[in-house]
This record gives C-alpha cells, structure tokens and sequence, in this order.
C-alpha cells in the first residue's frame, strides 16, 4: 500500500482521450517523485474513451491518484484551473497527459519553488531544454509567434511563455483564480497576466517529447484564443471575451456578405433584392461555422445537433434583422437620428440580440 497523504505536490493532468496514457504516466510520476509525498489528480473532460474509467481503475488501489471527470465543460484552461483548486498540496504542478512533457524535470522545478521562486516553468527554450520530436513545422511556427507576442505583453522576462508545463506554490493560483479568463489553451500565460505583481520565475530546461496517443490540443486557433486573452486583460475583464470572439466574427461576417452579394449581381445577374436574401443566406452560414469553430468550440455542435443549431441561428439572425431595420428606420422617419447613426444604432442592436440568444438558445452549454 502506497503511504498515505497529505500531499506536498499536487501534479494536475487535463486530458482528453488519453486513455493509453494514464497508466504510463502514474508509473513514470512514481520513479520522477520518489521521496516526495506527491498527488496526481487526473481531469478529464468527459473522454469517449474512457480515460476517467482508466485513472479510477489505478484509484482505487492508489490513493495518490484523483479524478475529476467533467460533463457539459471543455476546455484546457480551465480544467488546469478546476484541478489545481481541488488539492490542499502547498505545492500545485500542470502537465499532460500525452506524456510529452519529461516529469524527471518536476524535483528541480519543486526545489526552485522551495527555495523562493513563485512559478518553476518547464522550459524548451532555455540551456539544456529542446522541442525535440514534439512540435512539427507548423506548431513550431505557431508556438514561436505566441511566444514572442506574449514576451512583448508580460510583467517579468519568461523564455517560453507558451509551455504548458510548470509548477507553482498553490498561494499563487489562489490569488489570480479570481483574475482569470481560465478560456482556451494557455493557462500558464493567463496566471502570468492576471497576478497583481511580477512573480519571480524560474525556468527550469526539459526535452519536449514525441507525443504517444491522444488528441493535440494546439492548432492554429491558439492564436486567436490567445489574441482574445491579451484582449480579455486590456478591458480588465470588462467585455465578455466571447461577445468579443462574436462580434469579430461578425465583421468577417460583413466581408463575406459583400463579396456573396458582388458574385450574385454582377457574376450571376440576379436581381438587388434576390442578391441581398442570397448573400444575407451565405453570411449566415459562414457566421454560424465560425462560431461554431471558435467562439463556442467548447460546447460545439456536432451531428444533428448540428444542423438543428443552424437551422436555430438562421432565425435568430432573421428575427435580428427584422429589428435592426425596424429600429434604424423609425429612427430615421422621426428625425431622431441621420441614415449613418441609425444604422450603427442598428447594427449594434442586432449583434447584441444575436449573441444574447444564441448564447442562450443555440450553444447553451449541455
């Protein structure tokens, strides 16, 4: 039997069909913290696969693993969140569960904690540490430039702002959880931007391995995620970030419906008003894929879930029309405003009728 807790460290895994992992990860855990009292609380966003099933198998003759299995909630952020809230361990770590980060680097990054450091960071970009086989071409591409933007943006000097790897006293995650946006990818970044001091940072090297099974969790929307985060911490939080992620959507939006309406007049020769209906059908479509791709791709629509959410958005979006042009021309037939105020006025009525209904209607979390 396996000595008791209380934990010193708390290792929080957010994983996501990673089933296979589970296992090797505990072993590896074992041989890494040997001599240290350690905790590892697996938290699982609902995994088809059984990943949740699989840590309570190990659970239930290891007291030192935990889970916490998520229903009707995605997302990276906030699962690291939700875990490293749940421990008592003055001592808070984050990695995968694709056994892409080397857990033989978590005793240095616990002394660097023990010894003063707010935040031990698991890193590739300093002497010793590498990306090795983790990262194709293209992810590199993409970590590079968040890395970069990010180093611009924040309080103290960190060499790879990006990692999802690293280690913290739990003081430090009780002070920012009131602070964070705890959405999208890059918890590390967001602890970063909401602590209301520069924390002291040690940065601990590490080789990033190949990953074993599993779902990647970085794609080309990190970068959008991580443009709403920088966003989210200008406003102080005061703006929804995905009323923001919503309304940028619909500039694109606007876009598209111009080019839908230029190609049906002047390619196809139809007539003003069939062009509008047609290009307002095509704006739609491509509003209700992005959002559905980005702004709400926690609780996406898949399946025939799918298709009922279109058909839902398209009245949504129909009925706000109906009052955008309501509105704009009774404030133009009585004077109260000019063509140009009346329509922003307009407009800016649709887009928050739009966002408040389909935050409620159409993607309401499950």
């Amino acid at each position: 039997m396996h000595h008791a807790l209380p934990a010193h460290l708390a290792v929080v895994i957010p994983c996501y069909n990673e089933a296979a992992n589970v296992a090797p990860l505990a072993a590896r855990l074992d041989v890494a913290l040997a001599g240290i009292a350690w905790e590892a609380i697996f938290v699982d966003d609902d995994s088809p696969d059984g990943t949740a099933h699989e840590a309570r198998r190990l659970a239930e003759t290891d007291p030192r693993i935990r889970v916490i299995r998520r229903v009707g909630r995605r997302g990276l952020s906030s699962a690291c969140v939700e875990g490293m809230l749940a421990t008592s361990a003055p001592y808070v770590a984050v990695m995968d569960g694709d056994l892409q980060h080397d857990e033989a680097a978590l005793p240095a990054m616990l002394a660097a904690a023990e010894d003063g450091a707010d935040i031990a960071i698991g890193s590739r970009h300093v002497e010793g540490g590498t990306v090795g086989q983790g990262l194709s071409a293209a992810r590199r591409k993409v970590s590079d430039l968040g890395g970069w933007a990010a180093r611009l943006l924040l309080p103290a000097p960190v060499s790879d702002p990006m990692s999802g790897f690293f280690l913290l006293r739990r003081a430090v995650i009780e002070t920012a959880a009131p602070r964070l946006t705890a959405r999208g990818f890059k918890i590390l970044l967001d602890i970063l931007l909401s602590l209301p001091s520069p924390p002291r940072i040690a940065e601990i090297p590490y080789v990033f391995r190949a990953r074993q099974a599993g779902e990647s969790k970085l794609d080309a929307l990190v970068l959008l995620d991580f443009a709403g985060l920088l966003l989210d911490k200008r406003f102080g939080g005061a703006v929804p970030l995905r009323f923001l992620g919503f309304a940028l959507v619909g500039v694109v939006g606007v876009l598209v419906h111009l080019l839908a309406l230029n190609l049906a007049v002047r390619g196809i020769g139809l007539s003003f008003t069939a062009a509008q209906w047609s290009a307002t059908l095509v704006a739609m479509t491509a509003n209700f894929w992005l959002n559905n791709t980005l702004t709400y791709r926690d609780v996406r629509l898949r399946g025939a879930g799918l298709w009922r959410g279109l058909l839902l958005f398209y009245v949504v979006c129909g009925l706000g029309a109906f009052a955008n042009v309501g509105i704009s021309s009774l404030l133009v037939s009585d004077q109260v405003a000019g063509w140009r105020l009346a329509g922003a006025a307009g407009a800016a009525l649709t887009v928050v009728w739009n966002y408040a209904v389909s935050s409620t209607l159409v993607w309401r979390a499950r």
